[in-house]
């Protein structure tokens, strides 16, 4: 017979003298076991952060820095470079600048609003857009309910401090936005599937009605995240960033007590 060389553990040398002693075959050795592959790291995001420092921004927006956390709601809402950014009620651009530097030049953001908020921040506009200097920056002047944009173009939409406007009331000398249900339909149209939708508002007192929208410029988010459902959206996350346990609720966005400071919600959501 032909000597064999054996390689056996300690375990496996345990087994082999306890079948020699009893007269039996030697078990084979263990079998070495399969390697698991690890699971690979996902990408880092952008540095948010870096965005909000940049030079290029103004004086009026960065004095607003530090009570909107902006670095902080771009990683929230998940904002990467090369997508396109819907974002609704933009405003004169404040988070518009952010988003065109968080997506980049392959990538693109639609800022919206009603043409009659145009009067609002017409000038501030004006000037943030001139000579082009946030190239990948279109302007949108639509309803809500009917937002300019194809089926399913569109990676994340952003509503900041923006859906107590549904709510608005001619009655009160406000212009109607747009039918709430309609809108919120809308956004899953224009929303690639797994699209995001994020969504940021003023807190009203739990329970209000929402006609606190058009006296206060606040909302319950239970309305807000009753119109997502019903859309199709599935909530992913929710968020106390923005978060201020001082605010009572009681007064409007605008009084100089808690402007700039009111207590808000922070939503997102996936479009299956």
């Amino acid at each position: 017979m032909k000597n064999s060389t054996w390689k056996i553990s300690g375990a496996s040398l345990l087994a082999l003298a306890f079948a020699t002693a009893c007269g039996g075959e030697p078990p084979p050795p263990a079998p070495e076991p399969t390697p698991v592959a690890a699971t690979p790291a996902p990408p880092p995001g952008p540095d948010y952060a870096s965005f909000v420092a940049s030079t290029g921004r103004t004086a009026e927006d960065t004095a607003k820095d530090a009570n909107r956390k902006p670095a902080d709601v771009l990683a929230f809402a998940k904002v990467m470079p090369g997508q396109t950014v819907f974002e609704m009620e933009a405003g004169a651009g404040y988070y518009t600048e952010l988003l065109s530097l968080a997506v980049g030049p392959t990538g693109k953001v639609i800022m919206q609003a009603p043409k009659e908020f145009e009067g609002f921040y017409k000038d501030g506009l004006a000037a943030r857009l001139k000579d082009n200097r946030l190239a990948n920056v279109t302007v949108s002047w639509s309803p809500f309910d009917k937002l300019d944009a194809a089926d399913a173009s569109v990676d994340v939409v952003t509503w900041f401090q923006g859906p107590h406007e549904l709510y608005c009331a001619k009655a009160c000398g406000n212009a109607a936005m747009g039918d709430p249900a309609k809108s919120f339909a809308e956004v899953a149209r224009i929303l690639k599937p797994g699209g995001t939708f994020v969504i940021m508002d003023h807190v009203a007192t739990a329970g209000a009605p929402t006609t606190s929208g058009n006296d206060l410029h606040r909302i319950d988010p239970m309305p807000v995240k009753a119109l997502a459902t019903t859309a199709g959206f599935g909530l992913d996350e929710e968020s106390t960033l923005l978060a201020n346990p001082a605010d009572d609720h009681s007064k409007g966005v605008f009084d100089p007590s808690i402007q700039g400071t009111t207590d808000q919600f922070l939503l997102r959501y996936k479009k299956p």
